[in-house]
């Protein structure tokens, strides 16, 4: 339903080449975690941010996690602390569907306020290119990372063949 509208949204605040993200080939193909894809509306029904989480192993027979993104708000209500109100409210209902760890691949600063760091994910990698500093976890579960190595792969449910839309 929404899958159009969040499509416009993330080329305007991300650019077109967002698809051509790492993080992109663990969503390819793949519908977002039961329960944790979130969107905002203005007053007018108009969609103005939008944050997904996905489900991936983190490394080699690592542990199930959750990659976040993208996270994207309306780039003229940036500031308004709509990105930061997702991200809290994305958080909470990963950690309430009891899901462990969180990884993403974004800008530190602005993550680090909730939680995330590089230090969980100096073992692991993304399938692609990266910039390493960018890669960053959050462990909802004390010690969740513990032990994992290697490469992320996505483990969510495939979109079904038949389907013509993007995952909602």
């Amino acid at each position: 339903m929404d899958a159009a509208a969040r499509e416009a949204l993330l080329d305007r605040a991300m650019g077109r080449n967002c698809k051509r993200k790492s993080s992109e080939k663990l969503r390819r193909g793949r519908m977002p975690s039961e329960g944790l894809s979130f969107v905002v509306r203005d007053d007018a029904g108009t969609l103005v941010a939008t944050v997904r989480l996905w489900d991936i192993t983190a490394g080699e027979d690592g542990p199930k996690s959750l990659l976040l993104g993208p996270l994207a708000v309306e780039p003229s209500l940036k500031g308004a602390g709509i990105g930061s109100a997702l991200m809290r409210h994305a958080i909470a209902e990963a950690r309430r569907l009891g899901h462990k760890a969180v990884l993403l691949v974004g800008d530190a600063p602005y993550y680090a306020r909730f939680g995330f760091s590089a230090e969980r994910t100096r073992r692991l990698a993304m399938p692609g290119p990266y910039e390493r500093e960018r890669f960053l976890a959050l462990e909802l579960e004390d010690g969740a990372l513990d032990g994992a190595a290697g490469v992320l792969k996505a483990s969510g449910r495939k979109v079904p063949a038949a389907s013509t839309s993007l995952a909602a």
